[in-house]
């Protein structure tokens, strides 16, 4: 991957973007964008667009979700700590003990998660799960007034875990779900406006995954797309202790190329395409049964209006909802080139399953 792909990708995912305040996010991937698409734009909702070959057949959604699981600021005390609910699903576990950047009024603001010490929890404390009302952000104030000058209510944050290089082509970084999404989409256009494809693409930077597939649903009413692939991820099982979960949601490893999904939420020729697609460019590829919704924005496109052939690529990525959640360079390549390549081929045919 060109070293200024990858800059882009550190930039987008280093923002601060949990679900329902995802601006920063997307002025960093509109502004990408404008360097290459036909029509860059957002909407009411908050959602991200960049168009290629407008008045191309069909129209193809590309999309990807901008928003990452954050905190929130509900309640200020007299002694100026914070006390915070969680947006989107935590394992409050890794909470204690962290490091947070807050949107504050005017700057982002830095605190710590904090909780009684082991040395004084009682046995019984030291046995039960973490809850955030048992926890609290202290921002290093001396009181709530001087805590209300730089922070309101409502002010939403982030673990303060940034990207890094690991060995090889992995790399760690808090909001690869999905920023990782939304950065393929993007790389996808940027792809496609360089091919000659018959095809209209909207790419989409979704808003709102986290608590209900929120944009997924807004942008592709907006859209009316006949073909809809979206971008998440889904777990790596090639970490220790995963051998139950392997039963659960199948084997997939890093560096092993995109994981294709097979089930309801998943138009069956389309995913014939990929496949057939991926064997013919040597890439390789890894499958998954999704009995069901799949829990992704590939769900609310599929059911958008009179329905969409709707298919789900998604990233191999180790520690998911953690601030250091893990991908490969190489998988999201590899991802980019095989619906680069599927959709350039797509010339106006039906995908109807039966």
């Amino acid at each position: 991957m060109k070293s200024e792909t990858v800059d882009f990708l550190e930039r987008y995912v280093n923002t601060i973007s949990p679900s329902g305040f995802e601006d920063r996010a997307a002025k960093i991937w509109k502004e990408e964008a404008g360097g290459f698409a036909d029509k860059v734009k957002g909407d009411l909702h908050g959602n991200s667009f960049a168009v290629i070959n407008k008045g191309g057949s069909p129209r193809v959604m590309l999309a990807g979700h901008t928003d990452e699981i954050g905190l929130m600021v509900s309640q200020i005390s007299e002694g100026g700590y914070l006390f915070f609910n969680t947006i989107g699903g935590w394992d409050h576990q890794v909470l204690p003990g962290q490091r947070v950047r807050l949107r504050g009024k005017e700057k982002e603001v830095i605190g710590v998660v904090g909780r009684k010490p082991i040395h004084l929890l009682e046995e019984e404390e030291q046995k039960k799960v973490v809850k955030p009302e048992d926890l609290w952000i202290d921002i290093g104030v001396e009181g709530e007034e001087e805590a209300r000058e730089l922070i309101e209510v409502g002010s939403p944050g982030v673990l303060d875990y940034s990207f890094q290089r690991l060995q090889g082509d992995l790399v760690a970084a808090r909001g690869m779900d999905d920023k990782g999404g939304g950065f393929v989409v993007l790389e996808v256009a940027r792809k496609l406006a360089e091919l000659n494809p018959g095809a209209e693409i909207h790419a989409v930077a979704t808003v709102q995954e986290e608590i209900g597939l929120r944009g997924a649903k807004t942008s592709a009413f907006g859209i009316n797309p006949d073909i809809g692939i979206a971008v998440d991820v889904s777990h790596a099982t090639d970490t220790p202790s995963m051998e139950k979960e392997k039963r659960k949601v199948g084997e997939a490893e890093m560096n092993e190329g995109p994981i294709l999904s097979r089930g309801p939420n998943i138009n069956p020729v389309l995913l014939e395409r990929m496949i057939d697609v991926a064997e013919s460019e040597d890439i390789s590829y890894q499958m998954a049964g999704a009995p069901g919704g799949t829990g992704t924005d590939a769900n609310a496109i599929q059911l958008t209006r009179g329905g969409v052939a709707t298919g789900l690529v998604s990233i191999p990525n180790r520690y998911m909802h953690s601030p250091c959640e893990v991908v490969s360079l190489k998988d999201l390549d590899n991802i980019i080139e095989l619906i680069a390549s599927t959709v350039e081929r797509i010339k106006g045919e039906t995908f109807e399953p039966f």
